[in-house]
């Protein structure tokens, strides 16, 4: 890389860097106080609160990561503008460094992102899973006196008519009256509170699951047995069936080994590498609206900031209601941004790039 390119990428990256600094910190404060707020490590001691916290950045960092290096490359490029700096860059025809540090600043921020969305996320929400799943057995087990009625949280009532050598539970009843449309509750003759790879489960056993909804609607199922995760019933809301998070390797590992690739699989692999597409699509855009000089003297009338998010709710809003089915809906966004930016930006090349006159024969 030459000095300037070298120079342009450290202006870039810094821009990113403080704007992405300042959203990290606001993010950990803020999960900091809701985790404090939900008490969704009860008595696990500071070390726990602060590690699960940490644990909670991924998923919001990607959420950010892509804006800010996207509006941190906006900021540095108007940054040369106004210093004339980028001036003289295309007029000692230095445009093809410039382009080419920006698309390698582009390709280091889709890296981040990819790295951050299929490797650290997963593996932090395993890991936030499980300190979540001891916090509620450790709940669950301190509530479970005979023949007394526990509170598990909001709407979770809780009892038991006994407690066996082995850790046997008999007579177990629990009452969810979380979901307003739907109230369940469980009756089972035996329970125990077990463990398996996704964290901890109540077994219920010879019992009936109870359904009744908001207009007077009744149902019931008897089951010999049945598992349910101890993080339902402790939770701020019904967390439904899945639980855990695959890595995206063990998605494809488990797809090209069983030759089943369920669409939810399908649909998280696309999700996740469109995140980090986004970020080249959105640094493209910036290139093709700001790495070219204006003679304006004036700022222009819409910041260069709003014009970022702008694209940004533009590609979210083009995902969210495009007409495209299956795991591909998760990538119109950026590929119609991507399109778009791609020509604004051959099209600003045609403008400010002259092509060579054709040499006459004499």
């Amino acid at each position: 890389m030459t000095r300037l390119g070298t120079y342009l990428l450290k202006l870039f990256a810094a821009e990113a860097a403080a704007l992405f600094g300042v959203a990290l910190t606001i993010l950990y404060l803020v999960q900091t106080l809701r985790i404090v707020e939900v008490g969704a490590v009860r008595d696990r001691g500071l070390g726990t609160l602060f590690w699960q916290t940490i644990l909670g950045l991924p998923p919001l960092s990607i959420a950010f990561l892509y804006v800010c290096l996207a509006v941190g490359l906006a900021r540095a490029l108007r940054a040369l503008q106004t210093s004339r700096e980028l001036h003289i860059i295309h007029g000692s025809q230095r445009l093809p460094v410039l382009i080419g540090t920006i698309l390698g600043y582009a390709a280091i921020g889709t890296l981040l992102v990819l790295l951050l969305a299929h490797v650290i996320e997963p593996a932090a929400k395993r890991e936030s899973d499980l300190i979540s799943a001891r916090a509620a057995a450790d709940l669950v087990g301190r509530s479970l006196m005979p023949n007394r009625f526990a509170e598990l949280g909001d709407g979770v009532t809780i009892t038991v008519g006994g407690r066996g050598a082995d850790g046997e539970i008999t007579s177990f009843f629990a009452d969810d009256r979380r979901d307003t449309a739907t109230r369940r509750t469980y009756i089972a003759d035996s329970a125990l509170i077990t463990a398996d790879e996704l964290g901890y489960v109540l077994q219920l056993k010879d019992g009936t699951i109870q359904y009744r909804t908001a207009t007077g609607q009744f149902s019931e199922i008897s089951f010999q047995r049945y598992d349910i995760a101890l993080e339902r019933l402790t939770g701020a809301a019904d967390m439904g069936e899945r639980r855990g998070d695959q890595s995206t390797y063990a998605m494809v590992t488990q797809g090209f080994a069983t030759g089943d690739w369920p669409s939810e699989s399908l649909r998280r692999i696309a999700e996740r590498t469109a995140d980090g597409f986004r970020v080249l699509a959105l640094c493209l855009f910036v290139a093709a609206i700001a790495a070219f000089p204006s003679g304006r003297r004036k700022e222009p009338l819409l910041p260069v900031e709003i014009t970022v998010l702008g694209a940004v709710l533009f590609e979210r809003a083009v995902t969210s209601y495009a007409p495209v089915s299956g795991w591909a809906h998760e990538a119109t966004g950026v590929v119609v941004l991507s399109v778009i930016s791609v020509m604004l930006l051959v099209a600003r090349l045609r403008l400010f790039v002259p092509m060579p006159r054709e040499a006459h024969s004499a």
